[in-house]
């Protein structure tokens, strides 16, 4: 072989492990860039964020029901069964824990029904009817914590209006006229509650039986 040929040959050689080293340094560096790639921190802008909304905050409706009837009923000088419903609007449930309550020298209006539509003659709240609230002071607002915390379903569900007797939680003075004998009454509205919204908590089955002893 010539000088030339010798000349050529090493010069093929050389273009080939040239060209070898070039492919294999090719694939390390791919293989180190798809590495680095999974293994990056990636941070977070500040003030990211999402907009959520909270359902809106509806009142209860508390009105007087004439089913189931009173067990205990009034007589004078003594307490006697309150029934009423619980209607809940909300989108979630409310559990109630205490009410409060009007001034004990306000009174009950008497009516000759349970529709309570026709008043009773001699026994309405100005004779007075001597009916109140049990437990009721000389303070308007005066709170009065439950036997038994009343979780109202939210609204469209089972339990939904709740229909609850409040056991001996009205009271007839010794001092009711005659005219209330037989008579059905309407309790005055209560000051306020305190209750709670939304949570998980069992939900209080209609007809509850629950209350205030002091």
């Amino acid at each position: 072989m010539g000088r030339d040929e010798v000349a050529i040959a090493r010069g093929r050689r050389f273009s080939w492990l040239t060209k070898g080293i070039s492919i294999t340094l090719g694939m390390v560096l791919a293989g180190v860039a798809a590495y680095a790639a999974t293994n990056w921190v990636v941070g977070l802008a500040s003030n990211s964020s999402g907009e959520a909304q909270s359902a809106t905050l509806g009142k209860l409706t508390i009105t007087a029901v004439s089913s189931p009837a009173p067990g205990d009923l009034l007589d004078p000088g003594d307490s006697g069964d309150v029934v009423i419903s619980i209607a809940n609007a909300n989108p979630y449930p409310v559990t109630i824990t205490a009410v409060q309550l009007p001034t004990n020298t306000t009174f009950a209006t008497g009516f000759t029904s349970s529709a309570l539509t026709t008043t009773q003659s001699g026994c309405l709240s100005t004779t007075p009817s001597a009916v109140t609230w049990n437990f009721s002071t000389a303070t308007s607002g005066s709170s009065h914590t439950l036997t038994t915390p009343l979780t109202v379903t939210a609204s469209g569900k089972a339990n939904n209006p709740l229909v609850v007797t409040l056991g001996d939680d009205a009271f007839m003075s010794s001092s009711a006229p005659l005219a209330c004998a037989n008579t059905f009454f309407s309790m005055p509205s209560l000051t306020g509650i305190t209750a709670t919204g939304g949570g998980t908590g069992t939900a209080t089955t209609s007809p509850a039986t629950d209350g205030w002893t002091s």
